[in-house]
């Protein structure tokens, strides 16, 4: 059984940190691209940050020099690493695993097979 399960999300001021997780489970973890996504209220979900099953990354413009993604392949884990947050990163975000390919072709949501549940980011001004 496939799991992607989210937690990190917090409350904070603008300005602060944050650091993401998602733990993967049922799937060759390791030979699959993995992605964070968020949804704000109002919005259609967008692509945050990609990493690549050898660790190739991209980023997001609204968030490239403020947002980490890594991964752990021997722990299954996702990370999102976000400092200097501001409003406008308030959202909904979610971890989502092609496991069709170990490399990453950008945010079409539907290479994206398996979807986390989500874990909400606010920050206020």
């Amino acid at each position: 059984q496939v799991q992607l399960v989210e937690s990190g999300g917090d409350s904070v001021h603008s300005g602060g940190s944050l650091t993401l997780s998602c733990a993967a489970s049922g799937y060759d973890y390791s030979d699959s691209c993995m992605a964070w996504f968020r949804q704000a209220p109002g919005k259609e979900r967008e692509g945050v940050a990609n990493i690549a099953g050898d660790g190739y990354t991209t980023y997001a413009d609204s968030v490239k020099g403020r947002f980490t993604v890594s991964r752990d392949n021997a722990k299954k884990m996702l990370y999102l690493q976000m400092i200097n947050l501001k409003p406008e990163d308030t959202a909904m975000y979610y971890c989502a695993a092609d496991w069709r390919d170990r490399y990453c072709s950008g945010y079409y949501e539907p290479d994206y097979g398996y979807w986390g549940r989500g874990t909400q980011v606010t920050v206020s001004s």
